[in-house]
C-alpha cells in the first residue's frame, strides 16, 4: 500500500480505484468504506463480516477517489450536502457495485456494496442448514401458499437465503415476483421490482399491483410496516406462497413483533408456515486450521449459516392465541426440542467448522 506521507505526485485515481476493486473481488470483500477523517482519508473493507483497514490517503487524494466513485455511480458530484445512491459495473473485476454516499462532519463518505455474481448460483444446500432443517425448509417451500419469514439482524445473510429459495422455486410453470429495496442480484426468469419511494412507488403500492398480476410466489424484501405485513398475510391466505424478512433477533421475537404491531393471533397462525432465524459465523481456514496464514483473516476464511427453524403447528397456534411473552415462546421452543441458533452453532463447532469464540460473537447461548 502507498505511504500517505510520501504520496507520489503522479497519483492515478483510475489505477488506484481499479486496484481497489480488483482486490475486493479477489478477496471476497462485501463492502468498501471510503471515509474522510480530520486530516486524511481511510479506506476499510469488510470481509467475512468484519472491517479491516485497507489504506490511508492524503486528504486531496481521498477527495479525488470519492469524486471518481461518484462519477462511476452516476451521482451528482456537485451535491455534497445530501445522501445519494448509485451503482456501476466494473468490467475488470466483473462485479457490480452499489454506491451510497452520505455527508459527515469531515465531508462525504462513500460505501460500496460489492455484489458477487456467484450468489445467483447458490442452492439451499450451500447455506449451512443441517439435514433436518433443510428437509423442513424444502417441505414448506413445496406448499402452494403461506408465509415464510426469515429473521436476523443486518448482515446475517437473510437476502442470500431468500435468493437461494427463489432459485429452488424457479420454474417456467410458476410466476415469481419480487419487491425489493434495492434489487441486490438480478435473477433470470423472475419479475424483480425496485421500490422507488421518490416516485411514490412503495412496497404496498407494488404489492397491490402484483396481486392483480396473477402471481404464484411473492418475495417481499422486508416487511417494514403494518400495511406491508397486512398485504403479505392476505396474499399468504389467498393462495400465494410469500417469502419475506423481518428485523428481529430470533424466531420467537418475530411473533412478538407481529403481535405488538397489532396483527391478530389468528392471522399469524393461519398465514405463517415457517419462521427462520439465522446468523453467519466465520469458518476456520482449511489451509491453516485457524493458525493464521496468507489465505485467511485471523485464522478464518469464508462464512456459513447457523439457523433456528420454527414451523407453525397446532400446538404453536394454541400458544399464540394466548398472546405469549418472549420467555413463554422460548419455553415452547425448548419443550418441542427445536434446535436453537446456539445449538446449531455448537454442531458446527463440534464438526470443526468454526469456534465457540466465533459463535459467542454472533449468537447468544
Amino acid at each position: 500500500m502507498p505511504d500517505p506521507t510520501h504520496w507520489p505526485s503522479h497519483f492515478s485515481v483510475i489505477h488506484y480505484l481499479n486496484d481497489l476493486l480488483h482486490f475486493a473481488a479477489s478477496q471476497h470483500i462485501s463492502d468498501i468504506h471510503v471515509e474522510p477523517l480530520a486530516n486524511q482519508w481511510q479506506i476499510r473493507c469488510r470481509r467475512d463480516g468484519l472491517l479491516f483497514l485497507y489504506d490511508t490517503l492524503p486528504f486531496s487524494a481521498g477527495l479525488t477517489v470519492l469524486s471518481r466513485i461518484k462519477v462511476l455511480a452516476n451521482c451528482d458530484i456537485a451535491e455534497k450536502r445530501l445522501a445519494q445512491d448509485g451503482s456501476f459495473h466494473d468490467h475488470s473485476s466483473q462485479r457490480d457495485f452499489r454506491v451510497s454516499t452520505c455527508p459527515t462532519i469531515h465531508g462525504e463518505k462513500a460505501v460500496l456494496r460489492c455484489l458477487d455474481p456467484q450468489q445467483n448460483q447458490l442452492t439451499l444446500t450451500d447455506l449451512g442448514l443441517n439435514d433436518t432443517q433443510l428437509n423442513l425448509l424444502q417441505t414448506m417451500l413445496a406448499k402452494p401458499n403461506g408465509l415464510i419469514i426469515i429473521t436476523g439482524p443486518t448482515g446475517s445473510g437473510k437476502t442470500v437465503t431468500l435468493y437461494s429459495a427463489l432459485l429452488a422455486l424457479q420454474s417456467v410453470t410458476v410466476n415469481i415476483a419480487t419487491v425489493e429495496d434495492p434489487v441486490e442480484i438480478i435473477l433470470p426468469g423472475l419479475n424483480q421490482i425496485q421500490v422507488n419511494f421518490k416516485a411514490g412507488l412503495g412496497f404496498t403500492d407494488i404489492l397491490r399491483a402484483l396481486l392483480r398480476q396473477d402471481p404464484d410466489i411473492l418475495m417481499i424484501g422486508e416487511m417494514r410496516d403494518l400495511s406491508t405485513i397486512d398485504i403479505a398475510l392476505h396474499a399468504a391466505q389467498t393462495g400465494h406462497l410469500v417469502l419475506s424478512t423481518l428485523h428481529t433477533n430470533s424466531a420467537a421475537e418475530a411473533i412478538i413483533r407481529l403481535l405488538q404491531m397489532g396483527v391478530a393471533p389468528y392471522q399469524i397462525s393461519s398465514s405463517i408456515r415457517l419462521i427462520i432465524a439465522q446468523r453467519l459465523v466465520r469458518k476456520l481456514c482449511i489451509q491453516c486450521q485457524g493458525m493464521g496464514c496468507h489465505s485467511c483473516q485471523q485464522g478464518y476464511a469464508g462464512r456459513t449459516g447457523i439457523y433456528e427453524l420454527l414451523p407453525m403447528t397446532d400446538s404453536l397456534s394454541t400458544v399464540i392465541d394466548q398472546r405469549p411473552t418472549r420467555q413463554q415462546l422460548q419455553h415452547y421452543i425448548r419443550d418441542q426440542n427445536i434446535k436453537t441458533l446456539w445449538q446449531h452453532g455448537l454442531e458446527k463447532v463440534a464438526q470443526g467448522l468454526t469456534t465457540e469464540t466465533e459463535l459467542k460473537r454472533v449468537a447468544e447461548a
